[in-house]
């Protein structure tokens, strides 16, 4: 049974799905830089990786309790990131050929 329209013409129900292609030069640009993860498989470089994260934070831990909870956080993830940034390394993409 079909939908009484009196009309010659029948009902279509469809579903539509969307994909975006976002290419991975810019899909790196927004998320901005990425860590060489790789090389905390090795133990020397994980442990160096650790002291310098402690030494960082235990820095941070002589700040005052009044001071804004944004700004300490901004403080706590520009020393993550630096760590990752001296001991690990920046991540490069893999050039394709054409």
């Amino acid at each position: 049974m079909g939908a009484d329209c009196d009309i010659d013409h029948c009902l279509v129900v469809a579903k539509v799905r969307e994909r975006l292609a976002v290419s991975k030069r810019e899909a790196q640009k927004f998320y901005g830089e990425s860590f060489n993860l790789r090389k905390l498989n090795e133990l020397g470089v994980s442990k160096q990786y650790q002291i310098e994260i402690m030494k960082r934070l235990a820095a941070l831990e002589k700040l005052s309790d009044s001071e804004d909870i944004n700004s300490v956080w901004e403080n706590i993830k520009d020393n993550i990131k630096t760590s990752a940034k001296e001991g690990l390394g920046l991540h490069e993409l893999k050039q394709h050929k054409p």
